[in-house]
């Protein structure tokens, strides 16, 4: 085991109250090359216990499911280890965890599963704030029904969610709402209850993209009121694959195309072709890091997972706060984007007479990872008129000092002269 029963403990970091970030730190491999990653949105670094899970697992023995073998039982016992650990994760039943390749996946399969439901004169709804793969997977399944898609907005000035121009979109013959449960550009963070009760009011199913949002926060699907939930274990330590919550109740209606011999039962109805043991393996081993970061007087791992989640997120906003206020000394060379109320520790930002890629360069060169682009957040850039920006997205890892590695990198690229 990699940490005490009672986690890292306390200290105190730049001020701040947090859990012991250096010992935390020691558990990633990645972190001894000296590179400080902002790219968390992206992708975060993997701790070695998760390595040695799916390298376990793999190395087995192991062959495909079964109750006579030895190699039958682990492949059994990853799989249901695995929803065991993503119901606890997301608070929902077990046998309406999903397992897919990545969240797209999930959701252009779902997009199917879904509009087989649809028909002419029916309407669904999509958000300008989200990542392209909760928008597109719906748009072009809306097309081939017949469908007629609607929009909902935000404010490109502050970054908010424009819950009005929801209940404009919404309508008794709407069918589903897909939307974020964070932006993963701007980090803003949505009125998901409210948004949830509209869109039940008109009888009509909420999908919820929550792979930035489960990277940050603690996750209740039934509170958030979200009807189809997906999340990417890569976003929070874990290896690349997707996972989908729902309750089984729901997904016992839905119908995927699938092979005669295959299984019936969900949720197992939904994952095509024999599972990957190995990545489930890991991605258990995801959530059991997460639950050990400070689990607290946590006695079940739900509860670990709240206490660990709290923490993470006392310290992720305290370094967002800090990075802030270095921006601010920036003073009118910087454009933030990220203005949200409610958000998470990412920051989309431009600087006036400069290319965000040259940025990502020359903090490259400075061993500091932030990177530039649009980030398959097609809409809201968009809606923004970007083509490219610069993005900072925090992880459980970051620390004051590289967050003042990152400072001093912007202070001494926008002090320079900017080349032809």
């Amino acid at each position: 085991m990699w940490a005490t029963a009672g986690g890292w403990g306390w200290l105190c970091e730049g001020g701040g109250v947090s859990f012991d970030v250096a010992a935390l730190r020691a558990q990633f491999p990645a972190l001894d090359s000296g590179l400080a990653f902002f790219d968390g949105p992206g992708g975060t670094q993997t701790p070695r216990a998760v390595a040695e899970a799916i390298a376990a697992t793999l190395t087995g023995p192991l062959s495909n499911r079964g109750v006579v073998s030895s190699s039958e039982l682990n492949a059994e016992r990853a799989v249901g280890e695995f929803r065991s650990a993503y119901a606890d994760l997301l608070g929902v039943d077990a046998r309406g965890i999903v397992h897919g390749r990545s969240a797209t996946q999930l959701t252009y399969d779902f997009s199917r599963h879904l509009a087989k439901q649809w028909r002419a004169g029916d309407e669904i709804v999509v958000s300008r704030l989200d990542h392209d793969s909760n928008v597109r997977p719906w748009v072009q399944a809306a097309e081939r029904a017949g469908v007629t898609v609607r929009g909902a907005d935000f404010d490109t000035g502050s970054g908010e969610f424009d819950l009005g121009s929801l209940e404009r979109a919404l309508s008794e013959r709407t069918r589903l709402v897909a939307v974020t449960a964070a932006s993963n550009v701007l980090g803003t963070v949505p009125p998901l209850r409210r948004i949830a009760d509209l869109v039940h009011e008109v009888g009509a199913l909420l999908y919820v993209d929550g792979v930035h949002y489960a990277a940050h926060r603690l996750v209740d699907v039934a509170a958030l009121g979200a009807d189809l939930f997906v999340c990417s274990p890569y976003k929070f330590l874990g290896p690349h694959c997707g996972v989908l919550a729902a309750a089984p109740e729901l997904l016992e209606t839905i119908r995927p195309d699938k092979l005669v011999p295959s299984t019936d039962v969900v949720p197992e109805r939904f994952e095509f072709g024999t599972l990957p043991y190995e990545m489930l393996a890991g991605a258990t081993a995801a959530v059991d890091f997460l639950a050990a970061i400070d689990p607290g007087d946590g006695v079940t791992r739900r509860e670990r997972l709240a206490s660990s989640l709290a923490s993470v997120h006392e310290h992720e906003t305290a370094l967002r706060q800090r990075l802030e206020a270095g921006l601010r000394g920036l003073g009118d060379v910087v454009t933030l984007y990220s203005g949200a109320v409610d958000r998470t520790p990412t920051l989309l930002m431009n600087f006036a007479g400069r290319d965000a890629r040259a940025g990502q360069a020359h903090l490259a060169s400075l061993d500091v990872l932030a990177p530039a682009g649009s980030f398959y957040a097609y809409e809201p850039f968009v809606a923004l008129k970007l083509d490219a920006a610069l993005r900072v997205g925090l992880a459980p890892y970051n620390t004051v000092e590289e967050i003042d590695r990152l400072i001093d990198g912007l202070i001494s690229w926008t002090d320079s002269p900017v080349r032809g």
